[in-house]
Formats: structure tokens, C-alpha cells, sequence
């Protein structure tokens, strides 16, 4: 008998959609697939609100986004919207108009964000895919905290109109499922052309990347990977990503001092409505002067040249996606320490332009949650994730397995 998940208490949908306005599921390479879209994405006929008291109560859009309109035509389903941080601020997913999604793993503990509903909804079984929007982890946190996998495509590659922004320099719109496979499906239809796999022959798995206050379990599972790839006859090297434990602050600079732009009217006649620790995070770009941005814009440009050269020699670099075990949901308004903790070693590949992707690599000793590790590629070689990918999850079956009460597909 089939064991039907409490989205209820999941939290992660904030407006199911009637089957008569799904769209077509009858033809097409993504027929009948069941499509969740972060409700920072306009999908016609359903209300925009970007998890914010500001937009809760807008009215609906008057047509899909790009990235929606493909995946229609593609024959796939989007059932729902699906919660998120406010504004897409914050890896924990907290909001002012819904409440928070929660991990349908333990549902005391953060689904990750800013795209947690998403992430939620593909690890319970609520829909086959979901599209989140990643700035600075936003697909690869959820992806790792829920067990599934995720892509942040490279920049621009993916069509970001009819989302609402971040920070458009560093905003990218990706899919999460189950398998790398049903990824890379979905990322076919929003690049409007197929992407063969092609082999990675020399990956980096460099120790330590950012930082060696990793979790030992996470550590663990990473190597296990990494000893994975070597028997998969891989070539192995351990070379050290340049200037990785600047970026964080990099990003956080550029992406800050872009939202403060972005919510200055907002911040100055009705902060109040924000979400606390969404308040607290907007109002850090205040404090940002132009010349911390032009030097963050250097650091930016040198880094990025860096990783030109880097991947001159290496196909693929493998990093955990996150070097702590999924936090609990805490009451604390303060999110940021948490936050940066969380969102340590994604940010170096948001500074880069090419795509990283999160898959899950086990499960924690001690908790149970779900790990994840990150594949990141020159800027256009997707396919070289995919394959890596794809080469796990036939080694292994973490990503197969679900959360107790998950819908089976």
C-alpha cells in the first residue's frame, strides 16, 4: 500500500494547481511529468509571492515565466508553487507569509533554502521535479539538506524572465529531482536542445576546499565518492581551488549591496513586513559602500580568471555541498551565523560563472539526514556533470531512497 506524505505538514506548497491548468501532459519528452515551481517564478493564473507578506495577497501573473512555458510544452504537469525564504534571502527558508517549509527528513530541521519547499516537495514524493532559483546555494543546500539532486546551470544559460531577482549577476533558475537523469531532462527542455553526456577523465577533490572544520561524516562520505570515481577508472588529483576561502565574502558583498537596491523603497517605508531575519539580512547591503563594491567586483574578476585557468587541467572539482549536518529549525531571529556556516562552501561556485551541481552521498550517522556532495564544471560543460552524475548513482543508491510516508512514483 502506498503511504501518502502529510504535505500539510511539510509546509512546502502554497498554491496547488487545478488540473484543467496544469498544461498538456500528453505529449512531449517530460509528459506527464509532475513539475513544482518556487514561488519566485510567475506562473499564469496563480499569485507570484516570493514567500513575502509584500506579495501574499498581489494579483496573479497574466503569463508563465520562459522557463514555465517550456516546460508546458515539453508535456510536463506543474501541479504547484512551492514555498521559500522571503525574497529568496537566506538558506533556511524562512518567511513572512506561509511559515517556513520543513525536511521531510525530520521535520524539526531546515529544508535548506532559499529553495526548501522545492526541495522538500522532490524528497516526499509531492512532485517529480521542482525548479528553484539558486544566488548563492539556493538549489545545491536543499538539494543536500532533502536528499535529492539539484543544478545551479552556469550563468545565463537558463532564461531568468518572469523571476523575481536576487541579484541578476549571480541568479540562476534550475531543476531538482530525484536522479541526475530526470535533471538532465528538464535542463534539455529550458536550454531548448539535448545534452549528451560526455566523460570527465581528470577530477579534483581537493582537501580542504574553503575550509577543514568539516563534519567528519561528511569528510567520510566524501571520500567514499571520491574512491568511487578512482575505481571507475577516473584520474584523481587533489589540486586546491585558488583564493576559495575569499569568494564567500566576495558574493556576500556584491549580492547584499544588489539587494538593498533592489528593497530600498520597501526597507525604508515598511521594514516591518519583512520577515525578520530577512530584514536583518537586506539591511546588511546598507552598510556596503561603492568602493567595497568595486573592490568585491576586482575579486570577483580575478577569481573567475583563476577558474578559466583551473579548468584548463581539471573536468571536474568534487567539494561537499555543505560542512555540517542539516540544522535544526531554531527560533533565534538572527539567521546569519547559521547561515554563512551553512552556505560555506556553496558560494565559491556561485563566484564562478559555470555550473555546479549537489547529489546526495549518504545519510549521517548520528541524525540520519542526508549529506551531499558538489560537481562543479567550466562554464557550458553540464554534460560533464551529468555523466560524473550519473556514474555515481549507478555505483550507489542514495539517491533512490526516501523520507519515512514519501509518495511513491
Amino acid at each position: 500500500m502506498t503511504r501518502s506524505v502529510d504535505a500539510d505538514a511539510l509546509n512546502a506548497v502554497v498554491t496547488p494547481i487545478p488540473l484543467e491548468h496544469q498544461g498538456e501532459s500528453g505529449f512531449g519528452p517530460l509528459a506527464g511529468m509532475r513539475i513544482g515551481v518556487k514561488d519566485n517564478i510567475a506562473v499564469a493564473g496563480v499569485t507570484t509571492t516570493c514567500g513575502s507578506a509584500f506579495f501574499a495577497d498581489g494579483a496573479p501573473a497574466e503569463q508563465d515565466s520562459p522557463v514555465v512555458a517550456s516546460l508546458k510544452a515539453a508535456g510536463a504537469r506543474i501541479t504547484a508553487t512551492l514555498n521559500m525564504a522571503e525574497f529568496a534571502v537566506g538558506v533556511t527558508s524562512q518567511n513572512s507569509a506561509f511559515g517556513g517549509p520543513r525536511n521531510p527528513w525530520d521535520r524539526r530541521r531546515v529544508p535548506g533554502g532559499s529553495s526548501g519547499g522545492s526541495g522538500a516537495a522532490v524528497a516526499a514524493g509531492i512532485v517529480d521535479v521542482a525548479l528553484g532559483t539558486d544566488t548563492g546555494g539556493s538549489i545545491r543546500l536543499p538539494a543536500s539538506c532533502c536528499g535529492v539532486t539539484g543544478l545551479r546551470p552556469s550563468v545565463s544559460v537558463v532564461s531568468n524572465d518572469g523571476v523575481f531577482p536576487v541579484s541578476p549577476a549571480f541568479d540562476a533558475v534550475g531543476p531538482l529531482a530525484r536522479s541526475a537523469d530526470d535533471v538532465r531532462r528538464v535542463f534539455e527542455v529550458l536550454v531548448g536542445r539535448e545534452v549528451p553526456p560526455e566523460r570527465a577523465v581528470r577530477i579534483a577533490a581537493p582537501w580542504p576546499f574553503v575550509t577543514s572544520d568539516v563534519d567528519p561524516a561528511i569528510e567520510s562520505a566524501l571520500r567514499r565518492v571520491v574512491a568511487i570515481l578512482h575505481d571507475c577508472d577516473y584520474e584523481i588529483t587533489d589540486d586546491p581551488v585558488p583564493s576559495a576561502d575569499r569568494a564567500q565574502d566576495v558574493v556576500y558583498t556584491l549580492i547584499y549591496s544588489d539587494l538593498a537596491r533592489l528593497h530600498s523603497e520597501r526597507l525604508t517605508t515598511e521594514p516591518e513586513r519583512f520577515q525578520p531575519a530577512t530584514l536583518e539580512r537586506i539591511s546588511l547591503g546598507r552598510r556596503i559602500s561603492d568602493s567595497q563594491r568595486a573592490a568585491a567586483e576586482t575579486d570577483r574578476d580575478l577569481f573567475r580568471a583563476a577558474m578559466a585557468e583551473y579548468f584548463r587541467t581539471v573536468d571536474v572539482v568534487v567539494t561537499p555541498t555543505m560542512p555540517v549536518d542539516v540544522p535544526l529549525i531554531s527560533d533565534d531571529p538572527s539567521v546569519i551565523p547559521i547561515s554563512r556556516r551553512m552556505g560555506q562552501l556553496s558560494y565559491p561556485w556561485s563566484l564562478h560563472i559555470g555550473p555546479t551541481m549537489s547529489l546526495p552521498i549518504g545519510f549521517h550517522p548520528q541524525t540520519g539526514m542526508p549529506m551531499g556532495a558538489q560537481l562543479t564544471a567550466a562554464p557550458g560543460r553540464e554534460s560533464r556533470l551529468f555523466e560524473l552524475a550519473a556514474t555515481i548513482q549507478r555505483e550507489t543508491d542514495w539517491h533512490l531512497r526516501t523520507p519515512p510516508g514519501a509518495l511513491r512514483t
